[in-house]
């Protein structure tokens, strides 16, 4: 597993974490932020057994990181949401491609050792 790719998502947790209190409460709604909240925190337990080499931590990680995103989905399609918060669903979808990504990829020392 490459930990550059758990950076990334632990990244994204810690976002997810602050979305109530970057919410106006409509965009995205209270709801939808306090839910990513919880999504965030159970993913930084998650991502620390992750980093310690506990392989069984990263299917549930990958499943809530993706989970997230798909929470994002929505800005997409909705015609009210302001350009700011589909430009961060955007950024926020795509980081969480290249850290599941990134985290499924062997890394290198592993390839050079075959």
């Amino acid at each position: 597993m490459n930990k550059a790719g758990l950076v990334v998502l632990g990244l994204l947790s810690v976002v997810d974490l602050f979305g109530p209190l970057m919410t106006d409460g409509e965009h995205p709604p209270m709801v939808i932020a306090v839910g990513g909240s919880v999504v965030g925190l159970i993913s930084l337990i998650l991502l620390v057994f992750a980093w310690q080499g506990k392989r069984w931590a990263l299917a549930p990680l990958i499943t809530l990181r993706i989970a997230s995103a798909l929470l994002a989905v929505p800005a997409f399609f909705v015609s009210d949401v302001p350009a700011g918060a589909v430009a961060a669903a955007g950024v926020g979808v795509a980081a969480t491609v290249f850290g599941v990504v990134a985290v499924l990829l062997p890394s290198r020392e592993l390839v050079g050792a075959r």
